[in-house]
């Protein structure tokens, strides 16, 4: 299925997450998921099992749950050294961000529970500011909001099964500036978009130490029109760019087994449907003979695969440790990687807590390193990219409140 892809969304999508996980997600999104490195479906056990397994919820305890949590991410600078001139070499800016989240649980009614997930499952930012990469990739960024209602129902001890809708809000901007190669080309768009999805999920738990579960998210397209500002060498012009982008469907199975009476582990596959992503077409309207931007170009994505491992230890009574580690690879051919994101596979390491201050309040604080691997991209010389990129990583500091009443 071809996909439809104007600069905007492409460029700020794909460069969003490129130091967080596998294209552009953003898997960890509570005290929890950061402390377990994305490991937290099957083990899930405060409010925001409202968004990594809301079926979960049926076995929760039967009152109200609310919790905040508040993540700054810190994206290292990225270094690319070119095999044919040192002229090329560059070095992408450091970037910071603050990622707020809130999710809601209901307490039972006949044996329904419901739950609410406002969160941010794409996006960030990617920065150049030395010439040749510039000359691609200025400036590209990407917020997402996404709103996310479920439903769970709890047949006996057993089994639970969930569905929700999800409505996801997406803001892009993307700068290009080719001037310091001496060349008078540019391009500046930017855009929103609301977009609608679903997601299901079910938990089974053959024995009280057991929970054995799968979720599913639904792709999402987000489709964009917007408003192109563009320099094409010399001549200034302002377009109609339309889009459409994969946000991709996001398949998980979970285990989670209590080892000891104080110390749970979960093992978790997901796998990203990449493949959605096919081609990079940029569309404009009116059509203006020679625009480099709008020759569709492949990319030709794969789906990934991550796995990861999760450890929640109760010291006490009040006081859970958490640690994880996981393997999360990456979808873009060498043929087709580009400055917009230079993605490689990554290795994540977490460690965390949560303290339980009395009957109705826990506090949590969880830090995550994501490093990725070094990336040679060498396939022609006479293509944009044609060297290594190194030096990518990231960490997330996520500190959270969950409040019962």
């Amino acid at each position: 299925m071809k996909k439809v892809i104007s600069v905007l969304a492409l460029t700020s999508i794909l460069t969003a997450g490129s130091a967080m996980a596998s294209g552009w997600r953003i898997p960890e999104q509570s005290v929890d998921s950061t402390a377990k490195a994305g490991a937290n479906i099957a083990s899930a056990k405060r409010g925001d099992a409202a968004y990594y397994n809301p079926a979960n919820m049926s076995w929760m305890e039967n009152t109200w749950h609310a919790e905040m949590d508040a993540s700054w991410i810190h994206l290292t600078a990225i270094e690319y050294e070119d095999a044919r001139t040192v002229r090329y070499n560059g070095e992408s800016e450091t970037e910071d961000f603050l990622l707020p989240t809130a999710f809601v649980v209901s307490p039972s009614y006949g044996g329904a529970r419901f739950g609410l997930a406002i969160v941010s499952p794409f996006g960030l930012s990617k920065q150049w500011d030395t010439p040749y990469q510039k000359a691609a990739a200025e400036e590209f960024s990407l917020t997402t909001i996404e709103v996310n209602p479920n439903v769970s129902y709890g047949f006996g001890k057993m089994v639970s099964v969930a569905a929700g809708v999800r409505m996801l809000y997406a803001d892009a901007t993307v700068k290009s500036d080719a001037s310091g190669l001496g060349i008078p080309l540019s391009r500046e768009m930017e855009g929103d978009t609301v977009e609608w999805g679903w997601n299901a999920a079910v938990a089974v738990k053959p024995i009280e130490q057991l929970n054995i579960s799968a979720t599913y998210r639904s792709n999402i397209d987000l489709e964009f029109d917007d408003k192109a500002k563009l320099n094409l060498m010399g001549k200034m012009m302002t377009l109609d760019a339309e889009v459409t982008i994969p946000g991709p469907a996001v398949f998980a199975l979970s285990v989670a087994y209590d080892v000891l009476p104080n110390l749970n582990v979960e093992l978790t596959w997901d796998r990203t449907f990449w493949s959605e992503y096919e081609n990079l077409d940029f569309d404009f309207t009116p059509r203006i003979p020679g625009n480099p931007f709008e020759p569709p170009q492949a990319r030709n994505w794969d789906d990934t695969d991550a796995f990861r491992i999760g450890l929640t230890y109760g010291v006490t009574k009040s006081l859970d440790l958490m640690a994880g580690f996981g393997y999360d690879n990456n979808p873009a051919p060498t043929e087709t990687v580009g400055f917009e994101l230079p993605d490689s596979d990554a290795w994540l390491y977490s460690i965390g807590a949560q303290y339980k201050i009395n009957d109705k309040m826990d506090v949590g604080l969880a830090m995550l390193y994501d490093y990725k691997e070094t990336r040679e991209v060498k396939v022609k010389a006479t293509d944009r990219v044609y060297g290594e990129f190194t030096d990518a990583s990231a960490i997330l500091v996520t500190v959270g409140l969950n409040y019962r009443f």
